[in-house]
């Protein structure tokens, strides 16, 4: 039997996550920038928020889904149409897909100063406006692999031979690991795949080109190939922290405005229409 072929990635860019004082109580920077769309494709952007009640109120969204992550404190949801909600805390994640429209809003615990990472990952032209959909994926319930000094929690997607159930309108891998100093592992993509990681703790060495990276910095997959599987290589030098998400671009325009993200002008300008006539949300 002929063995696969197995790309290996390189790094492509290293770069210093900086936080953002806007207000007594709210912190952020850019993991991902906006507006980098062909680079980041399928991702829009992502933020680092350290936030406390108060700092957003309700809003809309349309056309995109957010992916969540909370490292520290605890995170309240409420939809304000269906009156979905719940709490997540350190380790957990909510999936919540935007599609045709939701209202909502996410408020740290009372008292609490929240860490979050909060992914925004775009839906293709025909998903645009599919019904939307809340996913509390709680760190504990998900699938984990193991190997030696290290712990894979895989909250979308897969690793290796373990699958996550989560459900993708965009296929999407999502892995949160933990290794200890010295350890080595390598994650499996498709070559298709855009990706990144962010840097939670610790400091490694990444991909072909051996990258070191530390603690709040994120680091851009290099390109893979289009026909073949690819892997990251990954080791710890200090107990190592890392997020990785990766997916399969769409290729597709994209018009950003505010909370909404769809294919073209008209498209957002009738969201806010939408939106300002209390016709937006769906039933």
């Amino acid at each position: 039997m002929e063995s696969k072929n197995i790309f290996k990635r390189d790094i492509a860019e290293v770069r210093d996550v900086k936080l953002q004082k806007y207000s007594p109580i709210h912190t952020a920077g850019p993991v991902i920038e906006p507006g980098n769309w062909e680079k980041s494709d399928p991702f829009l952007l992502m933020m680092e928020d350290k936030f406390q009640k108060g700092s957003f109120d309700i809003h809309p969204h349309r056309g995109i889904e957010t992916v969540t992550f909370v490292i520290d404190g605890t995170i309240e949801h409420y939809d304000s149409h269906t009156g979905d909600g719940g709490i997540i805390g350190p380790g957990d994640v909510q999936w919540m897909t935007a599609g045709s429209g939701v209202v909502h809003n996410e408020v740290p615990s009372e008292g609490v100063t929240a860490h979050s990472l909060q992914l925004w990952v775009n839906l293709p032209r025909d998903k645009k406006m599919t019904t939307p959909r809340y996913q509390n994926l709680m760190g504990k319930d998900m699938p984990v692999r193991k190997e030696e000094g290290a712990i894979i929690r895989v909250f979308s997607g897969s690793s290796k031979d373990v699958i996550s159930a989560t459900k993708n309108h965009v296929p999407v891998t999502m892995v949160e690991m933990l290794l200890e100093p010295g350890a080595s592992v390598t994650q499996n993509l498709p070559g298709s795949y855009n990706g990144m990681i962010y840097l939670i703790e610790g400091s490694g060495v990444f991909g072909k080109n051996e990258m070191k990276a530390s603690k709040g910095q994120v680091l851009w997959l290099g390109a893979g190939k289009e026909s073949e599987e690819s892997e990251v290589d990954i080791t710890a030098i200090e107990p190592l922290r890392i997020v990785l998400y990766a997916g399969e671009p769409l290729m597709e325009p994209v018009v950003a405005r505010g909370p909404f993200v769809m294919n073209t002008e008209e498209e957002i300008n009738q969201a806010y229409l939408e939106y300002r006539q209390g016709t937006f949300l769906k039933d």
